[in-house]
């Protein structure tokens, strides 16, 4: 299975790229969410996960994430926000439109690790 970062940063993208492949997975990218929803369309049904950057050019996280979650195709897809909007009304409003964890940049791998984990249901 897959797993796809959605990040406008190159380096951010290739430090999960790097924590994804660790953990046996393919990785997907995207640097905003408009070629976000484009990689999502041509792997739908492969795409076990998605690691969400909230502020990109284009289309932001939020809207990426409202989007995919209307959408029956990609609604029961995972998603974990990884960014730097750490005020709680902002992650209480990511959790509410469908996020299921949350990792505030910058993170380890560890947490990363924890978070995919978690999102998953492998409980390491």
């Amino acid at each position: 299975m897959k797993i796809l970062t959605v990040d406008d940063s190159k380096s951010v993208r290739h430090m999960i790229g790097m924590t994804v492949e660790l953990l046996g997975y393919e990785v997907l990218e995207a640097e905003n969410g408009l070629e976000g929803l484009m990689v999502l369309e041509q792997n739908i049904g492969n795409v076990a996960m998605i690691l969400l950057d909230w502020n990109m050019p284009e289309m932001d996280g939020l809207a990426f994430l409202k989007k995919i979650k209307a959408d029956d195709r990609f609604k029961d897809i995972p998603v974990t926000m990884v960014t730097t909007e750490t005020e709680r009304v902002k992650m209480i409003e990511a959790i509410k439109c469908g996020a299921k964890t949350y990792v505030a940049k910058p993170f380890s791998q560890e947490m990363l690790v924890a978070k995919i984990s978690e999102c998953l249901g492998m409980g390491f």
